[in-house]
């Protein structure tokens, strides 16, 4: 008994329902996965397969439905298709995923009706993700493969849930090959395609800038032509105040004033130093018509061997350390007296010269005698 209802009606054991032309056709109360009692089941929540009663088994084989069984849900109108996991529900229910019930609009305990039915291979199938999270999976392709394994058939228009990382995906099943209400996916190869999620925007194309340089100077020539010379603004300008706190009668405190911004060119036209950033003078702009590339100032060569050879001759010739010499010491004052004594000729060297006046002309080797006393003069003694 639940709400009232019955698990087992009056038309008999497992509901009520018909075998007619092979089919097999029963009505259950439906509950989803989370009311089964025992261990959860989220691979059956997050799939494509129901539960069913073992009374269901029995008609089955009667029947002898081809496997994989398939069936379709309908209540109303309103239908899809599922495949079979097990025959461990109590009778007269039938547990199925909460999407399906969902798609269904059924409540728990609702009746369902539990049709046989087949269903033409799949070959194709478009789906589109229902949040723009499923982007973040890394390899969609893959966590696709291992969730279709869950699931026996896809209906178009069924909104199914996957479950990745302790996160549900829901995925809307928009196109289906061949077409029909639904197809089967099992043992088969499906190809697969995806539609945008749903809230997906494509990124706007962003335009190739300029370059930064070029940008730079374009944005502070367009700053300079805009505002007139009388609204710009000299940076740093005040008035200075003197550490000693004294001010000349009459006088007034020195104005500090910002260096003003260097013009291109005066009066005349000729260009003036420019001054960068740091304060530093920079050489004035090179003036060249426009379209004409600048390799530098003009090469001078360095000198030959005959040149250096020719400098250093004209080196050589030149006088070196002319001028007068300068004595730190005064000379000594017995320098004359020794002088002296050393050039004046000793009385003994003056009486003998008319004795070698005399010596005949026969004997030569007195005339080349030299002077018998050469080193003359007075001596100083130690002691």
């Amino acid at each position: 008994m639940y709400n009232g209802y019955d698990d087992y009606p009056s038309y008999g054991i497992g509901g009520f329902g018909s075998s007619r032309n092979g089919r097999f056709s029963e009505q259950y109360r439906c509950y989803s996965v989370a009311m089964m009692q025992g261990n959860e089941r989220q691979n059956v929540n997050h799939g494509g397969k129901i539960i069913l009663p073992q009374s269901a088994l029995a008609k089955l084989a009667s029947l002898h439905i081809q496997y994989p069984m398939l069936f379709e849900l309908s209540r109303g109108s309103q239908s899809t298709h599922a495949g079979v996991l097990e025959f461990i529900a109590e009778e007269g229910r039938v547990y199925i995923p909460h999407w399906m019930m969902k798609t269904l609009s059924l409540s728990e305990g609702d009746l369902l009706t539990v049709t046989s039915t087949s269903l033409p291979l799949g070959i194709f199938v478009k789906i589109q993700p229902q949040s723009v999270d499923f982007l973040d999976i890394s390899d969609p392709k893959a966590v696709l493969e291992n969730a279709f394994r869950n699931f026996s058939t896809l209906t178009q228009g069924d909104n199914i849930e996957i479950s990745y990382n302790d996160k549900i995906y829901g995925i809307l099943v928009m196109e289906i090959k061949p077409p029909g209400v639904g197809v089967s996916i099992v043992e088969t190869d499906l190809e697969v395609d995806f539609a945008p999620p749903v809230g997906y925007q494509e990124p706007t194309p962003v335009p190739k800038g300029l370059p930064v340089m070029e940008s730079k100077m374009r944005k502070e020539v367009e700053e300079r032509i805009a505002t007139p010379d009388s609204a710009k603004r000299i940076p740093f300008e005040g008035q200075g105040q003197r550490l000693s706190g004294a001010t000349g009668k009459g006088k007034t405190t020195s104005k500090i004033l910002a260096v003003p911004e260097p013009s291109k060119s005066d009066s005349k036209g000729k260009p003036t130093d420019v001054l960068d950033q740091n304060g530093s003078e920079a050489p004035p702009a090179l003036g060249m018509p426009l379209g004409t590339l600048f390799f530098g100032y003009k090469y001078i060569p360095p000198k030959s061997i005959e040149e250096k050879f020719e400098a250093a001759e004209k080196a050589q010739q030149e006088p070196v350390f002319e001028g007068a010499g300068q004595t730190l010491r005064p000379p000594r004052k017995n320098a004359a007296t020794r002088g002296s004594g050393a050039n004046s000729p000793s009385p003994s060297v003056a009486s003998s010269t008319p004795s070698r006046a005399s010596t005949p002309a026969h004997q030569p080797s007195q005339q080349n005698k030299p002077d018998a006393a050469p080193f003359q003069g007075k001596g100083n003694s130690m002691r």
